[in-house]
């Protein structure tokens, strides 16, 4: 049941579209094409089982954690407008 002037089901249609949002990031996160046989930011081989895991893979595994650091996660926006999410 919505109240004032949303309809009803407007929270799903807002949950939906977050979760959306949150697979349309990630999939333009998703490394393409074919994979690097040395890392981009240090040079070091990657791993023949890391390239056919991850096909397009730029980084090795220990510069792929450090840029997985700096990126953090990410907090969205607030679609409801409740204070509560607003003082954070």
């Amino acid at each position: 049941m919505a109240g004032g002037f949303a309809k009803d089901g407007a929270v799903q249609d807002q949950i939906d579209a977050t979760v959306e949002d949150a697979v349309n990031r990630s999939r333009q996160g998703l490394p393409r094409g074919e994979s690097r046989r040395e890392c981009e930011e240090c040079g070091e081989a990657i791993p023949e089982a890391r390239r056919q895991a991850l096909p397009g893979v730029r980084l090795c595994v220990a510069c792929q954690a450090e840029q997985d650091k700096i990126s953090g996660p990410f907090s969205g926006y607030n679609r409801r407008g409740s204070k509560d999410s607003q003082l954070r």
